[in-house]
């Protein structure tokens, strides 16, 4: 397995007394993404990946992801938020092995070409490390200020991704779609990866599992409930591998990842929730819900790090012992085959 973390770019994630999950304001200045992308790197870890949201609304229900029925807004009013590919063009500079993604992109918010544009320059800047995890949103009002239609996310997502790929692979790109007209034009110069930075998908339904058989080569699901477990989405894990498959692909090549919080502890905290919350407790009991995680296929998790006292210092205690305590045993863990 391989690790990657979640760097501040949005705020620290705690849980309130409930168990969900939220984001908590910091300053920007608090935030460091490039010297904790440096620590990160130099830890072992595998990747680094940052949230990407452009506005926020003044109302809003919060993530779907967040499995509640509550309807408590995921996001503190008026966050501090960094630019994805700015930060990571930052980070590149100061990182050699580090690989880096948004977590996720969502796609339907920028012109295809300009999101091409950024992620092949990223790609030549960094020497191949860029990961693309992409999704397709859920903000109403993030979506009607940037001039779009939620509605029309599924098919915008999909004709968004197929203009990036052919602006990647094409020399001249050629498009005829329900929302672009490209034709006789290039992008030079390509990525350095071949034919194009990975893609992967970060979605919970079997809709997204599908759209990441089609082109994606890691599934991406989101574990953020206090009490998920591994087997939560071994169902969009087949109906992904089953979709590659019947577009022909090789499904030999699929990878499974997940973003989940975590959180390292001594193993006496107390917390009103029901039952520990997996990935959550001492180094020992966190390796068991690792373990779990390889055996139902998973390759990657991005970790989350849940700072009940909202502070830098203690995420970058947690960075750190995880990279120290965790790292070192569950590299070792070999994922099940998807296939």
């Amino acid at each position: 397995m391989d690790f990657g973390v979640q760097l501040l770019t949005h705020g620290i994630m705690t849980r309130d007394r409930d168990g969900d999950a939220y984001i908590e304001k910091i300053a920007a200045a608090e935030m460091r993404p490039v010297e904790t992308a440096v620590l990160a790197e130099q830890l072992g870890f595998h990747s680094v990946w940052l949230s990407d949201h452009v506005v926020t609304e003044r109302v809003t229900e919060g993530s779907p992801h967040v499995a509640n029925s509550t309807g408590k807004r995921a996001y503190p009013d008026r966050p501090n938020m960094l630019d994805v590919p700015v930060t990571l063009g930052a980070i590149a500079s100061r990182t050699s092995t580090l690989r880096m993604s948004p977590s996720v992109w969502i796609a339907p918010y920028r012109h295809p070409l300009v999101a091409a544009h950024m992620f092949a320059t990223l790609d030549v800047l960094s020497q191949g490390r860029v990961i693309i995890a992409y999704g397709a949103g859920w903000e109403r009002g993030e979506f009607e200020a940037l001039g779009r239609r939620l509605e029309d996310r599924g098919p915008l997502t999909d004709e968004t991704i197929e203009v990036m790929i052919k602006a990647w692979t094409q020399d001249w790109i050629d498009h005829s779609g329900r929302f672009y007209e490209i034709h006789d034009v290039s992008m030079d110069p390509k990525p350095v990866q071949s034919p194009h930075p990975p893609l992967w998908y970060g979605g919970v339904t079997p809709v997204g599992a599908r759209r990441a058989g089609r082109t994606c080569e890691c599934l991406y699901p989101m574990f953020l409930d206090a009490n998920v477990e591994p087997s939560l989405w071994d169902h969009l894990r087949d109906e992904f591998v089953r979709e590659a498959e019947k577009c022909g692909r090789d499904s030999s090549q699929l990878q499974l990842g997940c973003f989940a919080t975590v959180r390292l502890t001594n193993g006496t905290e107390p917390h009103s929730w029901p039952k520990r919350p997996c990935l959550t407790g001492t180094p020992e009991q966190v390796l068991e819900d690792l373990q779990r995680f390889a055996e139902h296929g998973y390759k990657h998790v991005t970790c989350h790090f849940d700072v009940p006292s909202v502070s830098p210092a203690e995420w970058e205690e947690q960075l750190q012992q995880w990279g120290e305590e965790i790292l070192p045993i569950a590299r070792t863990f070999v994922p099940r085959p998807l296939a």
